[in-house]
């Protein structure tokens, strides 16, 4: 066993390794430059777009399964995790401040991916026998490129990773955070959360839809709230961590207290690669979510994805960032969860603890309900229908095992399928920027208001 997980170790450190990474922030770039830089002319629209009747049941348009906003709140769950507390921590952590500044970097560009994604996987979903909506990568890469294999495959990485990344490490970082923080049993914890997240998913994507657009607002406003309460604080603070993040993005961080040190290069690596796991532009995940918005206009649906990798990356990512900053914590030579914990706590002692373990709980909780909808839709493209109740079931005993399991091989097993679901998605998205490039002209002339 110890071998096998040092294989899929030196597997997963080529599949994310410089190549992969140059690969998602380079096709964002692309895209970037091919609608025009539309994450910068169209982001007040879009977040005009969340507010509006148009994304609510009441003047919702087209066919679909739910509403445009749940749709984005759908894809959020499964975004907003523990990457936005954990994954934070460890890029700052091993590419000191400047990290940062990489992840918004990946962000921006990421935001023209997500666009991208949503918008084809719109335009080219289908209506399945029982009258649901099935779209994303596997669609698009089959339908637009003509590719089926390739679209197989990518269906058939996505619904094994779901059981990884979206079902047994989140229920075991849960687990582990309530073990310490209240000395819950992980064995509870594994069968209270499959018998949660079992309550929604076998309802079905109305029932995921409806219960994400509740809970990722709320989730979302009571971490970034503490949050902002310690930034509030630190008001005098925020110019030199400020200038931390920009001054290390270009030069090296050298070593104090406990933090080791870290190259240029250190800051890029882990900054990219930490924002591409926070806000999974590129990995053809949220299209899936998208593709059941109840829309005639794909653009439209594109404008809303978008704003989720504002909403992850530039908003809560940049919290927690700052918190960890303002605090001094970084210093400390803590890493992961344990650190943006203990720069709760420090500024916001008996509560801040609190606020991290809580926020992990639900971003966890979220990311288990949007991703056994991911890997269901995955299964379904290759099996058909009779597939959906069997893998539900399947998700929801994986999330109790998962609890209390040892999954080291497991991170490398999901972010190896990650990777794997990536390429072929990327390879869909420039095969397809020219009917992108149409597709958006043609609504963007339209109005998409």
């Amino acid at each position: 066993m110890l071998q096998l997980a040092n294989i899929m170790s030196a597997v997963n450190s080529f599949v994310w390794g410089p190549y992969m990474l140059t690969f998602l922030v380079g096709t964002g770039a692309y895209l970037t430059f091919r609608l025009k830089g539309i994450q910068f002319t169209r982001l007040p629209a879009a977040l005009k777009l969340i507010f509006s009747c148009k994304s609510r049941d009441e003047c919702a348009s087209g066919q679909g399964d739910i509403t445009p906003l749940q749709a984005l709140t759908t894809a959020l769950s499964a975004t907003i995790g523990t990457g936005n507390i954990a994954g934070v921590a460890t890029a700052i952590f091993l590419g000191g401040p400047g990290a940062v500044f990489w992840m918004w970097v990946c962000a921006v560009f990421g935001m023209a991916t997500k666009f991208a994604e949503a918008v084809l996987a719109v335009k080219y979903r289908k209506v399945l026998p029982d009258g649901t909506m099935q779209g994303g990568p596997m669609r698009y890469i089959s339908d637009g490129l003509g590719l089926k294999w390739l679209g197989w495959f990518f269906a058939l990485m996505g619904c094994i990773a779901a059981f990884g990344i979206g079902s047994m490490v989140q229920s075991n970082s849960v687990a582990v955070a309530l073990k310490h923080t209240f000395n819950i049993s992980p064995v509870a914890t594994g069968i209270i959360m499959a018998v949660m997240t079992g309550m929604v998913i076998i309802g079905g994507i109305r029932r995921i839809g409806k219960v994400t657009e509740k809970l990722v607002p709320l989730m979302g406003i009571f971490y970034v709230a503490g949050a902002l309460a310690i930034i509030l604080t630190h008001l005098g603070s925020i110019p030199e961590a400020l200038s931390l993040i920009f001054q290390h993005a270009f030069t090296p961080a050298s070593a104090t207290g406990g933090f080791a040190g870290a190259t240029v290069a250190s800051a890029i690596r882990f900054g990219v690669a930490r924002g591409v796991f926070s806000n999974e532009s590129g990995l053809g995940s949220a299209p899936i979510a998208h593709a059941a918005a109840k829309t005639d206009n794909p653009v439209r649906q594109g404008l809303i994805a978008m704003t989720g990798v504002f909403f992850d990356t530039i908003i809560v990512c940049s919290m927690t960032a700052l918190v960890i900053l303002l605090t001094g914590a970084w210093k400390s030579g803590q890493t992961s969860s344990a650190l943006t914990s203990l720069a709760f706590e420090t500024a916001l002692p008996g509560a801040g603890n609190l606020i991290v373990t809580i926020g992990l709980c639900i971003f966890a909780y979220s990311t288990m309900i949007g991703w056994a909808y991911y890997g269901e839709e995955c299964i379904e493209y290759i099996m058909g229908i009779r597939a959906r109740m069997p893998y539900r079931y399947t998700f929801c005993a994986v999330i109790a095992l998962g609890a209390f399991q040892k999954v080291g091989f497991v991170w490398d097993f999901s972010d190896t399928m990650n990777g794997a679901m990536a390429i072929p998605n990327l390879i869909g998205l420039i095969g397809l920027s020219g009917v992108l490039v149409k597709e958006t002209q043609k609504r963007l002339e339209a109005g998409t208001d």
